[in-house]
């Protein structure tokens, strides 16, 4: 009953809304899309994806005229709500890609080392102040059956050409002052940290500079073909383009085809008070690394520029029909748990207030990483399923979906990115409803009780993983 209590306690004057978008100076919303519009290349969706797709298309032919449809505000949904992990990895972690695309990794971590470095060239280059921050990520095991996954991870990371520092129970508390940390692999190169608001806002900034229209409040309703283009229908107008890119994430998507293979699933984070002096020294975390748990439910831990701390992750929650609102945003059940995991994490942090705590939408795939496509014959790409990784890797699902589409290249011109069998292959499809609610229910127990059985898998996540799919965030 204690921690029960103590977690209400953190709880009771945290603000429900994002702290990145409540803690910063959010831009006046910009128009809203009425009457015809014609343009050559018109991305559906504002976030990460939709916006890296606009201001690459920019950067490859200026001469585009390039139209984003953004149905709320820029960095409303997720891109102003996650962890602010910006990472090199295209396949959602090592052991992810290695199990599914073996010969191909050496080409996936090097295209996502060069992708993060384009990231931070580009901040630089548009003048972004996104709060970019290479302090590389610790991953944590709070398990003793969790430190031979770290050790298969260094082992794969050293093949590959990284040079993550293996550390054990000594090492990882000098670096973070946890007592359940076991062991840890700090990878300190292959992850950014950043401020996701002001990330997204100033891509914004960075597409309006070279000519982009933007439209907030602006749901595309439809897509049909109109004659010689494709026709994105909205409340008060409509856009004709020759070609069409889809980056709306976890949103409903307007290709039937994609339906099956994308759900919405809602993370729930929380932000601590600024911490004191005396209780930064008592956790340690000198390097400002990102922290990740190995968990099959795992948490997320980071600090802010003004010294808090942001705690999220754990649960991942799917509604039955793929139900999306403000309201599954607030879950009580959801911070209460996380409050309790981050005082039984950081026993010494006991009093600490929580400031805001919150909830998003993520695009989760059974592969747990993008997935892309074509429609239209080749005139609409499309990227989703970034499934909790979209920060750094919606950049180069951009590139995909601009190379699918031929910009900037001649038509129907392979590319490095379009060969790799990552955008060449579909994810498994989730079953329809209301077998898929059961499926995610089921899968969600077995994950939970697979990390109480010192990780061992069950017979249904076993039979998931013969046929390579997965459930998470």
């Amino acid at each position: 009953m204690g921690a029960v209590a103590d977690a209400a306690r953190a709880l009771a004057e945290a603000e429900p809304v994002p702290f990145w978008t409540a803690g910063a100076a959010r831009p006046d919303p910009g128009p809203v899309l009425t009457g015809r519009r014609t343009c050559d290349l018109a991305v559906v969706g504002g976030g990460y994806g939709g916006l890296w797709t606009a201001l690459r298309a920019k950067e490859r032919d200026p001469s585009l005229d390039v139209v984003v449809l953004e149905a709320g505000r820029i960095g409303s949904a997720a891109s102003g709500r996650n962890g602010g992990f910006c990472s090199a990895s295209l396949t959602h972690g090592l052991l992810n890609g290695v199990g599914r695309w073996p010969d191909d990794m050496e080409a996936l971590e090097r295209l996502g080392w060069e992708n993060l470095q384009a990231i931070a060239a580009t901040l630089t280059r548009y003048g972004v102040d996104a709060e970019w921050d290479a302090t590389g990520q610790l991953t944590v095991a709070t398990r003793e059956w969790q430190v031979p996954l770290l050790e298969e991870e260094a082992e794969h990371a050293f093949d590959l050409g990284w040079e993550p520092m293996l550390l054990g129970r000594d090492g990882v508390r000098a670096e973070v002052g946890s007592p359940t940390y076991l062991a840890g692999l700090w990878d300190r190169h292959a992850v950014a940290l950043v401020h996701p608001a002001k990330l997204a806002w100033g891509l914004a900034d960075a597409c309006r500079s070279l000519g982009v229209r933007i439209y907030e409040g602006t749901r595309v309703t439809g897509l049909r073909r109109d004659g010689g283009r494709l026709r994105l229908d909205g409340a008060h107008g409509a856009v004709g383009a020759h070609r069409v890119a889809l980056a709306t994430g976890a949103f409903p998507p307007l290709l039937r085809r994609m339906r099956g293979l994308v759900v919405p699933v809602y993370e729930y984070a929380l932000v601590t008070e600024p911490l004191s002096r005396a209780q930064r020294d008592a956790v340690g975390w000198r390097r400002r690394q990102g922290v990740v748990d190995s968990g099959n439910r795992y948490h997320y831990a980071r600090l802010t520029a003004d010294g808090r701390i942001v705690w999220g992750g754990y649960d991942a929650v799917y509604h039955f029909g793929g139900r999306i609102g403000a309201r599954l945003e607030r879950r009580p059940a959801a911070f209460a748990a996380l409050a309790r995991n981050f005082f039984d994490t950081f026993p010494q942090l006991d009093g600490v207030r929580f400031a805001h705590a919150w909830g998003g939408v993520v695009d989760t795939c059974t592969r747990f990483c993008a997935f892309f496509g074509t429609a239209h014959d080749d005139r609409l790409a499309y990227a989703a399923g970034y499934t909790g990784l979209g920060v750094g890797a919606t950049r180069f699902g951009a590139d995909v979906m601009l190379d699918l589409l031929s910009v900037g290249l001649r038509p129907g011109e392979e590319t490095e990115r379009t060969r790799l069998a990552m955008v060449r292959d579909a994810p498994v499809p989730f079953p329809p409803e209301p077998l898929r609610y059961g499926a995610i229910a089921l899968t969600r127990r077995a994950l939970a009780r697979a990390d109480r059985r010192d990780g061992r898998r069950g017979p249904w996540l076993r039979a998931l993983d013969r046929v390579g799919a997965g459930f998470g965030s």
